[in-house]
Order: C-alpha cells, then sequence, then structure tokens
C-alpha cells in the first residue's frame, strides 16, 4: 500500500478518527489493527516475515531480560551470565541477518562465484518484504539494548509488534529505538488540535515534495539514466542532477507523511533528514541525511568494533608509532570501514553500492587525514574558514562530491557508473540543449520550470529551518486563516502540479526497496 494511495489515506483518516473515539486504553489496538491492515494489503506473505522477525526478536528479548535480573554471586558467575547472553544474542542477530542476506544478497553471492559452481548452485525467488531492512535493523536494536541492559525487555508480544509495526514508519523508516518509540505508541491520548493540525501540515508537505518534485523529476531521470546510456554527458549530468532532487523530495517527503501521520496520533518519530545540502563536508553530509541510519551504525557497529579489545590494542601501538592525531584515526578507520561496508551493502546487492560505501569511506578518511594540515595552511595565509565565501566553497565542493556519488548509486553497476562519469568528463557538450534535441526525451520546458520553481521552495524553506525557525511550530502560533490556508495551499498545489494521470507513471517511495 503506497503512501500515494487513496487506500492508504482512508486508513490514516479512519485510524486517526478511531484512535480518539475508543477508549483510551485500547488506542494501541487500533494502531496495532492498522498496521497489520496496511501491511496485508500488500502481501498477507510478506507480513508473515514481519511476524516471523518480531516473533524472534520478541522471544529473545525476553530470554536476555531472565539473564540480566541474576545477580551474580561472583565475578565467575557474572562472566558465565554475560557468555549466555553473548551466545543468545548472537543466534538472534545471525537468524534475522541471515534472513536478510537471503532475501537480498543470496543471488548477489551467486553472481559472484565462478560460472562453473555457481550455475549449479539454486537461485531463491523470496517474496521480499517491503522496508525488510527497516524493520530487521529496528528489531535488532531492540535486542541489543536489551542485551546491554539499557532497559528491560516488553513482556506484551502485541505492544511489542505494534513497535516493530507502526505503519507511518514501516516501509521507509525513520528507525526509531524501542524507549523512544514504544512509550508513545501505548500511553493515553486526548486529542491535541495543535497535534493534529502539524501533522496535516507536514503531511502534504511531504506529499507536495513526493507528488509534484520527485515524481515529476522522475520522469527525466528514467529516461535519461538507462541501460546503454545513449546521451552524451551534459544529458547525463543533467539526469543526475534531477536524480538528486528526485531521491531527495522522495525520501524526505515520504519521511514528512510519516512524521505527520504520526503526529496525528500525538506520536513524535525522530528526525531523519536536517538539510543535508547545506552540508560543509561528506561527513556532515551524512550527519543531516537518513540520520537515523547513520545513528544506527554508529551505535551498533561503529562503537562495538572501535571499543573492542583488538581495536583498543592496535589504537595503542598506533598512538605510539604515529603520535596522537593519526595513531587512533588509524584504528578508527577498522571500524569505519565496516560501517561504509555496511551502509552501501544496505541499500543494495550490486557492486555500484560496494562502491558507494567505499566512495564515502575513503571520502571521510581522507578528511580526517588532512584537516590538521588545511587548518595550518588557512591560518598561515590568513583565511577566515567561516567565512562565507570559504563556506560558500565547501559547501559547493561537498555538492559536487554528493553528485558524483549519487551518480553511482543510480547506475544499474559499476562498470555502467564509470561510463556514464567517463562520458560527464569527455563528452561534455551543451549540444543537446542548443538544438533542442534535449526536449526530445519526454520532459518538457513545464516539467523543467516546476520543477526547478517548487526545488528554490524547498530550498528557501531549508534556508529557514537552517536558520532555526520550525515553520510548522511558528504556524500553529498564527491565525487560524493563516493556518488553514497554508492547508489549502499545499493541498491545492499538489493536486495542481502534481505528476500523475495517463501522462505519468506512478513512482513508488525510492527507500521502500532498501
Amino acid at each position: 500500500m503506497a503512501f500515494t494511495s487513496a487506500s492508504f489515506i482512508v486508513l490514516t483518516i479512519a485510524s486517526v478518527l478511531l484512535y480518539y473515539i475508543v477508549p483510551k486504553k485500547a488506542q494501541w489496538c487500533i494502531l496495532l489493527l492498522a498496521s497489520a491492515a496496511f501491511y496485508m494489503a500488500g502481501s498477507v506473505k510478506a507480513f508473515a516475515w514481519v511476524v516471523l522477525v518480531a516473533g524472534m526478536t520478541w522471544v529473545t528479548g525476553l530470554i536476555l531480560g531472565r539473564y540480566n535480573a541474576i545477580k551474580p554471586a561472583d565475578k565467575a558467575q557474572k562472566a558465565q551470565i554475560q557468555h549466555k547472553k553473548k551466545q543468545i544474542a548472537i543466534i538472534c542477530a545471525v537468524c534475522c541477518f541471515g534472513l536478510l542476506y537471503a532475501m537480498k544478497y543470496w543471488n548477489f553471492t551467486l553472481e559472484l562465484l565462478p560460472s562453473a559452481l555457481g550455475n549449479h548452485i539454486p537461485r531463491w525467488d523470496f517474496v521480499v518484504p517491503l522496508g525488510l531492512s527497516f524493520f530487521i535493523f529496528q528489531s535488532m536494536s531492540y535486542v541489543i539494548d536489551v542485551y546491554r541492559g539499557k532497559y528491560a525487555p516488553e513482556r506484551n508480544p502485541l505492544r511489542y509488534g505494534l513497535f516493530v509495526s507502526f505503519f507511518p514508519q514501516m516501509v521507509q523508516g525513520p528507525i526509531s529505538r524501542f524507549d523512544q518509540l514504544a512509550p508513545q505508541l501505548t500511553a493515553e491520548r486526548k486529542l491535541c488540535w495543535d497535534d493534529l493540525q502539524i501533522g496535516i501540515q507536514l503531511a502534504l508537505w511531504g506529499y507536495f515534495k513526493k507528488i509534484v518534485i520527485a515524481d515529476r523529476a522522475a520522469v527525466l531521470v528514467n529516461n535519461v539514466i538507462m541501460e546503454n546510456c545513449p546521451y552524451g554527458g551534459a544529458l547525463i549530468a543533467l539526469g543526475i542532477l534531477f536524480y538528486c532532487i528526485q531521491l531527495y523530495c522522495d525520501f524526505s517527503g515520504t519521511m514528512d507523511v510519516a512524521l505527520g501521520m504520526g503526529r496525528a496520533f500525538n506520536v513524535t518519530l525522530p528526525e531523519n533528514f536536517r538539510q543535508p545540502f547545506f552540508s560543509r563536508t561528506a561527513s556532515e553530509f551524512w550527519q543531516r541525511w537518513h540520520i537515523t541510519l547513520g545513528l544506527w551504525f554508529k551505535d551498533y557497529v561503529y562503537y562495538p568494533i572501535s571499543l573492542s579489545k583488538p581495536c583498543k590494542m592496535l589504537t595503542t601501538k598506533a598512538r605510539k608509532r604515529f603520535g596522537n592525531r593519526y595513531g587512533p584515526l588509524l584504528a578508527s578507520s577498522v571500524a569505519l570501514f565496516c560501517v561504509w561496508i555496511g551502509n552501501g551493502l544496505w541499500h543494495g546487492a550490486g557492486s555500484q553500492y560496494i562502491f558507494f560505501g567505499l566512495y564515502y569511506f575513503v571520502l571521510i578518511m581522507a578528511g580526517g587525514l588532512i584537516e590538521p594540515p588545511c587548518a595550518r595552511a588557512a591560518q598561515h595565509f590568513g583565511i577566515d574558514r567561516n567565512s562565507w565565501p570559504y563556506r560558500t566553497f565547501q559547501t559547493v565542493r561537498t555538492l559536487a562530491i554528493i553528485f558524483v556519488g549519487e551518480l553511482f548509486f543510480r547506475s544499474n553497476s559499476l562498470e555502467a557508473g564509470l561510463a556514464m562519469m567517463g562520458r560527464i568528463a569527455g563528452d561534455f557538450t551543451i549540444e543537446a540543449f542548443t538544438t533542442g534535441s534535449a526536449l526530445q526525451i519526454g520532459f518538457g520546458v513545464g516539467d523543467g520550470l516546476i520543477v526547478t520553481l517548487f526545488m528554490m521552495l524547498v530550498l528557501a524553506v531549508g534556508v529557514v529551518k537552517e536558520r532555526g525557525c520550525n515553520l510548522w511550530e511558528w504556524a500553529t502560533a498564527q491565525s487560524a486563516l493563516l493556518r488553514w490556508s497554508l492547508v489549502i495551499l499545499l493541498f491545492v498545489g499538489t493536486v495542481t502540479f502534481g505528476a500523475y494521470g495517463l501522462d505519468y507513471t506512478p513512482v513508488d517511495p525510492m527507500y521502500a526497496q532498501f
């Protein structure tokens, strides 16, 4: 069930109405039923996988909770309990991530094997549930946190199932933590008109970005960036530029819908975007883009590896050899490498995704290495690194880095990405624009103007947010006329300028495939 479908909108409206009508003790049951209906509308078989993952992680949490409740008599018993807990957590992780591997990466692995071997191993064609990576990562964060003793396990399987399957964030996230989300889902709520209004505004803004900008930009992207792309470097560059616009407006738009739907139930979901195109470095970009995924890798991959005994020993040796500045960087590179390989593979099974992860790993490591000499050089030449010209230079440089990364991310393979990069570098002419052949790709001047104009509006809203003003919170303090005028403008704008109808192919949320 797509976010843009009429059935999803009807389900959400009906759920909100029932949520505030039924007795408060039963409110969470409405959310659970709506979540089950949302997922089963897409595929009953796929929903079975959700139930399986939720069941495995819930049972694991209960077992870990029992071990956490034991008060060890001595260090030996404490070590024994810790060993048992680790074994249980590892078994659960192997089962969950093994399921993820089987569904998403098994066939890709066979393609890497020699044909004499790979052709004799059967391929598996599962019904891959939407948002598979999202709900597995969310469920495993719960298991790891219970293992660490951060909180007690949830004893009610249905309440836990709601945490895993809450429908606004089911398909594309954000990836929530149990202690942040679960108490909100099961709390008894009164109707708050401010929250409901903000939720409607956020959702409409998300639909506007998705349907008006992203889905319209998709027409150009799909007609240019294709297998055996016949176009020159300039059109390919235009296609990737519009892909960056499409990806941001699609993903951040559906995030706004999810956050808006959550707000309608008086539930605050974690922020997943924070004006990423204002970033000054590649590292900062990933602190602003898909924030919850980055935090997941940081908390459950980077820190455990960097704080492990082997990495601590490596840090000690590296400090002695390379000094206090570069020594820790060498050790942390091991953890960072695992994070970015994981990040690349999380997005999909393909050489281009592995390259995408390694691309950012190299850039972020290089940034850490060259930062001290850059700071000394700026001081030597009297360059103010906080001045607007220097900050503008950094932002433009980071946008170029993002452009190259998204080129490979969008390509069908690493070879296709390299070929497109080669055309941009070696065959960049504006002939397609001067002769008018650029208009023969199914994307007219009107489409371009609409995308450009409204993308400027998105950037303007981003500037306002970057300066610390929350537009939706500000709107609640204004008159009812202004508040509802904003709602009407967003609705009319989406209906009037949205890319739908006979001339457009519906575009599913892009991150649902991950």
